[in-house]
């Protein structure tokens, strides 16, 4: 990747200012193009122990959704373009991920453990609906039984639920729902593209009456911009069906936190230096601080109170913590030579032909 100079990138004055234009012009939204990228791996092993996974997918760079907050918007910097408007318009498509995926699980030393897929982006943002790079990886997943999760925050997962469930019933599969806010107006600033609170809602319900066992993010919490909805939030997705539920606070690195003033000052200058204080006061009197086991709980008196506020409606909901994702890994069978699993070839050998 070519080096990247991160204090140039993060001055480029608006959200939707793009590294290549002038940067006089008032801020413009732009169509989104699509780019063709092929990949020469696809499974990330993840060494953080605040995840509680330990192999992850992306099938696309780049988000859609447009979350203000997203902590990916910094990996655009590595390819030369903004984490801003660029960030959410210039998506690169894996378009052969299925194909190395396949590749990957048929690796003689390759050893099966549970996958995520949507760790940096959205697995179904909307480019997802035509290119459908999520359901071809499930579909190696599926006839491979490797068992998998989700991490989405649309409704276009129940489009795969004829692959998603029966891996589920077997043990193999859950989904994760992010959600941020069960208000709307807010939801339309925050993440502009992604899905609406009640739908979101009715994705758990549906995910869950097929079956599928469902985590909830409350991802992120933020101090005096929707902190007041946790509860609210926990309960609902109690309700809807939800087992499991966590929660991340507001995180701001590199060329994030610049993008997340500037969309603060723009929304609630009112209360924009309450909550850049807080923030201060969640990570040591820096916006953000990198340390595992902070990252995403933050520290301080913050910090406490919004653990203590989170556990107890878990508790009144019912809702047990965090998945750890302890998926059956027994049944896997490593993909053959063009696509088939090899499991058929050792059945044909010992069956014979019928």
């Amino acid at each position: 990747m070519p080096a990247v100079n991160r204090g140039t990138l993060s001055r480029i004055p608006g959200r939707f200012a793009s590294r290549h234009s002038d940067l006089d012009e008032a801020p413009q939204n732009r169509p989104t193009r699509y780019h063709r990228e092929i990949a020469k791996s696809i499974i990330v092993t993840n060494r953080s122990p605040d995840l509680p996974f330990s192999q992850s997918i992306n099938p696309y760079r780049g988000c859609e959704h447009g979350c203000i907050y997203c902590y990916a918007r910094p990996n655009h910097a590595y390819v030369d373009l903004s984490p801003g408007q660029d960030f959410e318009s210039e998506i690169f498509c894996k378009e052969n991920a299925a194909e190395v995926l396949r590749e990957s699980l048929r690796k003689p030393g390759y050893q099966c453990q549970p996958v995520v897929l949507g760790t940096a982006t959205d697995p179904y943002q909307p480019a997802e609906r035509e290119r459908r790079l999520t359901r071809e990886m499930l579909q190696v997943l599926a006839d491979s039984q490797h068992p998998f999760s989700l991490i989405t925050k649309s409704t276009l997962v129940l489009r795969d639920l004829d692959l998603i469930a029966p891996m589920a019933r077997a043990g193999r599969a859950s989904v994760t729902v992010s959600v941020t806010t069960l208000d709307n107006r807010l939801k339309a600033q925050l993440e502009p593209r992604a899905s609406g609170g009640k739908d979101r809602l009715r994705v758990i319900r549906e995910l869950s009456r097929a079956g599928v066992p469902v985590s909830v993010l409350v991802a992120p919490v933020i101090p005096f911009i929707n902190d007041h909805e946790l509860e609210d939030i926990v309960g609902q997705v109690a309700m809807a069906g939800a087992e499991h539920a966590g929660y991340v606070v507001l995180r701001l690195p590199h060329e994030v936190g610049p993008l997340w003033e500037e969309w603060l000052a723009e929304h609630y200058p009112d209360r924009a230096e309450k909550v850049m204080s807080v923030m201060r006061d969640l990570h040591g009197g820096a916006i953000y601080n990198s340390r595992w086991h902070q990252r995403q709980s933050g520290q301080g008196a913050w910090s406490h109170l919004l653990r203590q506020r989170f556990d107890t409606a878990c508790r009144a909901a019912g809702l047990q913590g965090r998945e750890t994702l302890a998926l059956d890994t027994s049944g896997f069978v490593a993909p053959g030579p063009h696509g088939q699993l090899a499991l058929w070839d050792a059945q044909s050998a010992v069956i014979g032909p019928r």
